[in-house]
């Protein structure tokens, strides 16, 4: 498969941008490709030769986004491959775990106030504001959400 070194360039920074965010590279390089190339489904060798990773890594990163929704595969009649895409469908599902997760990051860091020595009130009121903005953000979510889908009609 050829990629324009545009394509290529977007790869590596989509790469980067899921690196800072928890993904091992091989994963976050293996979701930019399939992201960015003009086919809507690629087989593993083509995954593994255009991004020149090592097989067991493909696997590796292959299963990880296989097993966190991120992904999904197809086969067609005949054909023993697989053929791997991004599971475009599922994005209100990641969203609405991610505000789940902020939702419980925001439980957990108000009982870090309620256990917290007083001994440093900049510290404490900057946690108290971002506490603040989580529980407007949980409150705002829904009607923002109902306002885009109105928008879309």
């Amino acid at each position: 498969m050829t990629l324009s070194e545009q394509q290529l360039s977007l790869i590596e920074e989509f790469g980067i941008y899921q690196e800072n965010n928890g993904f091992q590279p091989a994963v976050a390089r293996v979701m930019g490709l399939l992201l960015v190339s003009d086919r809507a489904e690629l087989t593993f060798d083509e995954i593994s030769e255009t991004l020149n990773i090592s097989k067991s890594a493909t696997s590796n990163a292959l299963n990880m986004l296989l097993n966190t929704g991120h992904i999904e595969y197809t086969t067609f009649p005949g054909d023993r491959k697989r053929y791997f895409r991004i599971k475009s469908s599922n994005w209100r599902d990641l969203f609405g775990k991610k505000m789940e997760d902020l939702s419980h990051l925001n439980g957990l860091l108000k009982r870090v106030l309620e256990v917290r020595k007083r001994e440093n009130p900049v510290y404490d009121a900057k946690l108290n504001d971002f506490i603040s903005f989580l529980d407007f953000v949980k409150n705002r979510m829904p009607s923002l959400i109902d306002e885009w889908e109105k928008s879309k009609t």
